[in-house]
């Protein structure tokens, strides 16, 4: 019978997989950033409640929060080339479908995903703030955007602060369906490895500290950031 965990193939296959946590990363700052830019567009469609996009964005944010994310990956990753190879056929484009890499792919799916989630925090973070402050700000002569972009919406970050964090953490976790589709990010790279050993154990317990250790890491940041904007708006 070997070993139940074997600490030496633990600590070799470490850096092999921390070597993937850049990938990870990256997947996660695009998605977040794209997911933030979507969020804010679709939560201002729902507040003003925009003709013709409201509905479409109603749509967007209940599948998205109705199905599961590793669906919605494969549904990109198989899907979007199908589309792709229909618009090549109908208008006689000449795009290589085929090399394009599968983390693009990917970077739609996360993006997509995120954007449904922060548009409920970003409309329930604009939604919170006082009227009176809109009141205050056009007393003075400021235009609905200066209103919004200098008053509102530095407040309502603010207001989402720890949920914007959550969604980060939440995020880095996610990306371990990446594998899925080929991407080697740490869950990727930890299986690859296992594989090659089958020594499973000792690899997703690697990939679990690395998980972990980013995680508390990205904690620490937010937590400070938080403490230091109600310091400047002097609210601690």
């Amino acid at each position: 019978m070997g070993k139940i965990f074997d600490i030496n193939y633990a600590l070799q296959c470490f850096g092999q997989i921390l070597g993937a946590l850049p990938i990870t990363l990256l997947i996660t700052a695009v998605a977040f950033l794209a997911g933030l830019a979507i969020g804010l567009f679709s939560a201002l469609v729902k507040i003003y409640k925009i003709p013709v996009l409201n509905p479409i964005v109603t749509f967007y944010t209940s599948f998205i929060r109705g199905t599961p994310l590793l669906v919605q990956i494969y549904i990109s990753y198989y899907g979007l080339p199908i589309i792709l190879s229909y618009f090549n056929d109908k208008y006689g484009l000449a795009m290589d479908i085929s090399g394009i890499p599968a983390i693009y792919f990917v970077y739609i799916a996360y993006s997509l995903n995120t954007g449904a989630y922060l548009t409920e925090t970003i409309r329930g973070a604009i939604q919170s703030i006082d009227p009176g402050q809109y009141e205050a700000a056009y007393s003075i002569g400021m235009t609905n955007r200066q209103t919004f972009t200098r008053i509102i919406l530095p407040q309502a970050f603010l207001w989402m602060l720890p949920n914007l964090g959550n969604t980060v953490i939440s995020l880095i976790k996610d990306t371990s369906l990446a594998f899925s589709v080929t991407v080697l990010e740490i869950m990727g790279e930890s299986k690859l490895l296992g594989s090659r050993g089958l020594r499973f154990f000792e690899v997703y317990l690697d990939a679990a500290v690395i998980y972990w250790i980013t995680c508390i890491f990205l904690e620490i940041i937010v937590h400070r950031l938080e403490k230091r904007m109600k310091r400047k708006r002097g609210m601690a």
